[in-house]
């Protein structure tokens, strides 16, 4: 039987007042009413919204809903008319399908396993230490962004791929300008254009002197150096931004919940499960696109070949059929299997990485300042918009007793 149609008019631009970590109100009523809506795109295409956690899951495993750039529509905000998108950049496989998707993601897979990012964790411990001496040398007040949140990951994934350390302020910069959400096209564009050359020297200089890292590693394959750079473009900007910000906003939610944080600190133990419960709760990464391949029954729908579906993963991880009390934060929380690094065969390559990060760097921000608290009222904290493909905080000034 075919379930009632509900329709989403508009994607919803802000969160609730006083609740920056929840989805925006709409999606979360939209939710409530079904997992899944219709969906009318600003250029007229009649999409999809899916916002149930089942349906979500369902899509993301299932092979004929296509991840390719030039099958779908991209923005639920803009109408960009007739512009015909290309297939996406060699070696980009974010937005490739099978079988060019495991060409790019397979020589990648044993680069990133447990074993090795375990074997990071000593690195990170000192990376973490180093700038928490920094703030606390410097002292209060700071603004938890630019000293601790962003610098750990974007050294950690730069030396994971060679990038020399003078450069990484360039990189911090420029993926900040095309995933932040607040430059105009134009800048957009510079960064990136930047970015790209930048990687294509990188790549030259490892073909010519291959040093210790993962993109040397890689040269024995058959990959282009074009190739080449669209994957180190791709684990730089996942590797950095996503976890930058779930440092940030992981460390603001923790000082909104001083329960949650007590609990945390005088139960170190609990850091394995408050780090998944943190991805779930604040499902930074909140959406992802796909198209359909054929005719698919969906929810109680069919969704036709060629529609493109907007995957709500922040309102599938507040589901309450598959997590009770979704929207309070608890980081005792024994439910396993939130969506926060997708599903399927796009599920997130470095997932391992930002965990070794988030395990080490949270808990030792909060033993080193136990008295760290916001320097702003939260209401002044100033938060990325929604169309940023990551959500999070722009700054998170914090201050202690020194």
């Amino acid at each position: 039987m075919t379930e009632s149609l509900h329709t989403v008019t508009t994607m919803p631009t802000a969160r609730q007042p006083g609740c920056p970590f929840d989805p925006p109100a709409e999606l979360i009523d939209a939710r409530e009413h079904s997992p899944i809506s219709r969906f009318p795109f600003p250029d007229g295409h009649q999409g999809w919204l899916v916002t149930g956690y089942d349906l979500v899951r369902s899509v993301l495993a299932d092979p004929r809903f296509s991840s390719r750039r030039e099958l779908m529509r991209h923005h639920p905000l803009i109408d960009y008319g007739d512009i015909e998108v290309p297939p996406a950049p060699p070696g980009e496989f974010l937005l490739m399908d099978e079988p060019q998707h495991s060409r790019y993601r397979k020589p990648l897979v044993g680069k990133f396993t447990v074993r090795r990012m375990r074997q990071l964790t000593e690195r990170v411990e000192q990376i973490t230490a180093e700038h928490l001496d920094a703030m606390e040398k410097a002292g209060p007040p700071t603004d938890l962004v630019t000293a601790f949140a962003k610098p750990i990951p974007a050294i950690v994934i730069c030396e994971l791929l060679g990038v020399p350390y003078e450069d990484r302020g360039f990189f911090q910069e420029n993926i900040d300008k095309f995933l932040g959400g607040e430059v105009s096209d134009e800048e957009l564009m510079t960064a990136y254009t930047a970015t790209q050359q930048y990687l294509a020297e990188l790549v030259a200089a490892k073909r010519a002197n291959p040093t210790d890292d993962v993109l040397s590693d890689l040269l024995d394959s058959d990959l282009t150096d074009e190739e080449l750079q669209g994957m180190a473009l791709i684990l730089l900007s996942a590797g950095f931004d996503t976890t930058a910000n779930m440092l940030a906003l992981g460390t603001f939610a923790l000082l909104q919940n001083p329960d949650q944080l007590a609990a945390l600190r005088a139960e170190p133990a609990l850091t394995d499960q408050a780090v998944e419960e943190l991805l779930r709760y604040l499902s930074v990464a909140k959406q992802f696109f796909r198209v359909a391949l054929e005719d698919i029954e969906l929810g109680g729908h069919t969704i036709t070949g060629g529609t493109t579906v907007i995957l709500s993963l922040h309102t599938a991880n507040r589901d309450p059929d598959r997590f009770p009390n979704p929207h309070v934060l608890d980081v005792r929380r024994q439910d396993g299997g939130h969506l926060a690094f997708s599903h399927g065969i796009h599920q997130c390559l470095g997932q391992q990485l930002a965990r070794v990060e988030m395990r080490v760097a949270l808990p030792a921000l909060l033993n080193r300042f136990p008295t760290l608290r916001l320097a702003v009222p939260a209401e002044e904290v100033a938060l990325r918009p929604e169309t940023a493909d990551i959500y999070g905080v722009k700054s998170l000034p914090v201050t202690w007793d020194a």
